[in-house]
């Protein structure tokens, strides 16, 4: 359900974010479609063989492809896999914590748009893509600015008719991140801001 909410917002239809407090905000996942101002802080900095997390409809996926950087998206939703393909990027239609492909051989792991959130659990995420990433790879994560407060929050997809189940999700500040990178094996991070968004490296 999650999936096919999140794909019909990728395909212009009227979705939103239900927070268990009460809170409601639109979700634009047409927004991924295209390049967004910032994307090179993380495009640039990708070695091959490049892993994208939760790549949605591929666009940093397709950028790597067509710079030469082999890449592979991952995605829960079919629709959003299809996508990639069809733009010229690699995708598969899997969930990050099922069996993927180059397990402990990538060069970088790419989590871009707050994904590093997914789960709602940024300590088993990170110790999962640790487990993906090759001895001296790099994790590159978009975070929260320093005055953003780490949480982690329920919410759940609606549409017009439809209502999604409820999934955690977390925010993670770059002040955080230091210590949430240690404690699951990351030795060394580096962030920095372009375009008004947050970037940190983890090796």
């Amino acid at each position: 359900m999650i999936g096919q909410l999140y794909e019909k917002s990728l395909a212009g239809a009227t979705v939103e974010m239900e927070y268990a407090d009460g809170r409601t905000a639109p979700l634009d996942a047409a927004r991924w479609l295209a390049p967004i101002d910032g994307d090179e802080a993380m495009l640039s900095r990708c070695a091959a063989p490049t892993l994208d997390i939760g790549s949605g409809p591929g666009r940093l996926t397709v950028a790597l492809a067509r710079r030469g950087v082999p890449a592979l998206g991952v995605d829960i939703a079919p629709y959003a896999v299809r996508l990639t393909r069809r733009a010229g990027g690699r995708a598969i239609c899997r969930d990050v914590f099922d069996h993927l492909p180059g397990h402990g051989r990538w060069a970088t792991v790419l989590l871009a748009d707050g994904n590093i959130g997914i789960g709602g659990a940024p300590d088993t995420l990170l110790r999962r893509v640790r487990e993906l990433v090759r001895p001296g790879g790099e994790v590159i994560a978009e975070v929260q600015p320093p005055s953003a407060s780490g949480r982690v929050e329920h919410l759940r997809l609606r549409g017009r008719e439809l209502a999604g189940p409820w999934f955690g999700w977390a925010t993670v500040s770059v002040s955080d991140l230091g210590t949430l990178a240690g404690r699951n094996g990351f030795s060394r991070v580096d962030s920095w801001k372009e375009a008004g968004r947050w970037f940190a490296s983890l090796r």
